[in-house]
C-alpha cells in the first residue's frame, strides 16, 4: 500500500491513495478528494456486496470496494502510458486503442539491479512492436544480456541486436511473405552481433555477454538463448523451461569444447580453460573456437493457457528455481502480493526509466519482487528480470 498521505480530510485520506487493480493490470494513485461525501457511503455499499462472494482472495477485500467504485467513475484526465514497464489507468476508449496497438501481451515490466557486485554489467532491452509482418501481425522484443569482463558488450547487444533481427528478416531470405524462419534469423543475427563486437579489436577481446531473447507475437513466440541466462514460461500453472543453460559441464557442450581442442577446468566451478563459466556467449574473442555465439532457438505457438514469460540473468536463477519464480510471479500478477517499490527504487540502481508519479504495472512489481527475493536468498551477482504477461483471458475480459 502507499503511505504518507498528507493534507487531506480523514475520510478522503483512507481512500484516495489506495492501490487499485485496473483492466490493464496496472496500478495508479486514486484521488477521490472531490468525491468525499459520497465515497464513504458507496464504499460501505460495495463492502456489503463483496461479502456475498466467498471465493475472493484474502487481501482482495482490502481494496476491492474502492476499486469497484473507482472503476465506475474513471477520471476524464486519466492517461495510458504503455512504455517499457509502466501502465496507468485510462478511460475505456483509451484502453481499447492501446490494446489494438499492442496485441502481443497484456503488460510487461523489468528491473536490473547491481546487487552485491562492484560494477553493473547486465542490460535489458524492451522494444514493443519492434517489427510488423504485413499490416496486422506485430512482434515485441525482449532481451536480457549478462556481461562479463565489463558492460560494453551487453550494452552493445541492448542497442543493436534487435536491429540486426529486423535487418535479417527484411533483407534476408528467411521471410517468404507468409512466415519467418526464426531459427535462421536468430542464428545469423547473433553471429553478426558477435562479428560486430569482435571488430572492436583487442580492447574488446576479453569482454563478452550472454543473451536470452524473446520475440513475442500474437500467434507465436520465439526464444533464442546463448549462455546461462534463461527463459521460463508459465503455462496452465506449470513452469516450462524454454532454454537450457550453456554450462561447460553440460555433456554436449563439454564434448563440443573438447572436440575443438579446448579444456574444461574446475577453477571455482567448471570453466572453459579455467576462465569462463559459460560455454556460449557473444564476444570473448580470446576464447574462440571453444566459446561460440550460436544460440539455441525455440519457436512455439501460443496457447490460451499461457500465463506469463520470465527472462532473467543467472543472478536470479542461481538462487531461485523455475517453479518458485513462476509461483511468486503468478501471485504478484494476481494481486496477491504487494511490495513497496518506492524505497527500493531509491536504494538500488535500475535500468527502467520510470517517471515520478507514474506507478508500475503488476508485471514490473513482480520483476522487482523476484530481484529482491534473489538478493535475500544470497545472490551475489547482478540481477536482471523481465516479466511478460501473456494472459489472453485477462486482456479480453477487460475490453
Amino acid at each position: 500500500m502507499i503511505d504518507n498521505v498528507k493534507g487531506l480530510p480523514p475520510v478522503a485520506e483512507k481512500g484516495c491513495r489506495l492501490t487499485a487493480l485496473v483492466d490493464s493490470g496496472g496500478l495508479a494513485e486514486v484521488d477521490l478528494s472531490e468525491k468525499e461525501p459520497n465515497f464513504t457511503r458507496r464504499r460501505r455499499l460495495n463492502e456489503r456486496r463483496l461479502k456475498s462472494s466467498p471465493d475472493l482472495p484474502e487481501n482482495f477485500n482490502v481494496f476491492a470496494a474502492d476499486y469497484r467504485h473507482y472503476k465506475k467513475k474513471k477520471p476524464e484526465n486519466s492517461t495510458v502510458t504503455d512504455t517499457d514497464d509502466q501502465v496507468q489507468l485510462a478511460t475505456s476508449s483509451e484502453v481499447k486503442k492501446v490494446r489494438e496497438s499492442l496485441v502481443t501481451c497484456c503488460s510487461h515490466g523489468s528491473i536490473s539491479l547491481i546487487g552485491r557486485r562492484r560494477e553493473m554489467e547486465d542490460a535489458v532491452a524492451i522494444y514493443p512492436s519492434f517489427f510488423s509482418e504485413g499490416s496486422s501481425r506485430k512482434y515485441d522484443y525482449f532481451g536480457v544480456y549478462d556481461g562479463h569482463g565489463g558492460s560494453r558488450v551487453a550494452h552493445a547487444c541492448r542497442d543493436f541486436l534487435h536491429r540486426l533481427v529486423i535487418q535479417q528478416v527484411s533483407e534476408g531470405e528467411d521471410y517468404d511473405g507468409k512466415s519467418i524462419n526464426w531459427e535462421n534469423v536468430m542464428m545469423e543475427s547473433f553471429r553478426k552481433m558477435d562479428e560486430k563486437v569482435n571488430k572492436e579489436g583487442a580492447e574488446m577481446a576479453t569482454i563478452g555477454s550472454t543473451a536470452v531473447v524473446a520475440v513475442v507475437g500474437e500467434e507465436e513466440f520465439v526464444v533464442a538463448n546463448c549462455g546461462d541466462s534463461r527463459a521460463v514460461l508459465s503455462r496452465a500453472g506449470v513452469a516450462v523451461p524454454l532454454s537450457i543453460d550453456h554450462k561447460p559441464d553440460r555433456p554436449d557442450e563439454l564434448d563440443r569444447i573438447e572436440n575443438s581442442g579446448g579444456k574444461v577446468i574446475n577453477w571455482n566451478g567448471q570453466r572453459v580453460l579455467g576462465v569462463l563459466a559459460t560455454s556460449r556467449s557473444i564476444g570473448d574473442m580470446y576464447l574462440k573456437p571453444y566459446v561460440i555465439p550460436d544460440p539455441e532457438v525455440l519457436v512455439s505457438q501460443r496457447s490460451d493457457e499461457d500465463e506469463f514469460l520470465l527472462l532473467a540473468s543467472d543472478g536470479l536463477w542461481d538462487v531461485i528455481p523455475n517453479d518458485v519464480a513462476c509461483d511468486v510471479t503468478r501471485r504478484c500478477l494476481n494481486g496477491q502480493t504487494f511490495r513497496r517499490c518506492d524505497q527500493q527504487t531509491k536504494s538500488h540502481k535500475r535500468d527502467d526509466q520510470s517517471s515520478e508519479g507514474v506507478k508500475e504495472s503488476l508485471a514490473a512489481r513482480a520483476a522487482s519482487f523476484l530481484a529482491e527475493l534473489a538478493i535475500a536468498r544470497g545472490s551475489r551477482d547482478n540481477i536482471s528480470v523481465i516479466v511478460v504477461d501473456l494472459n489472453r483471458s485477462v486482456c479480453s475480459s477487460t475490453d
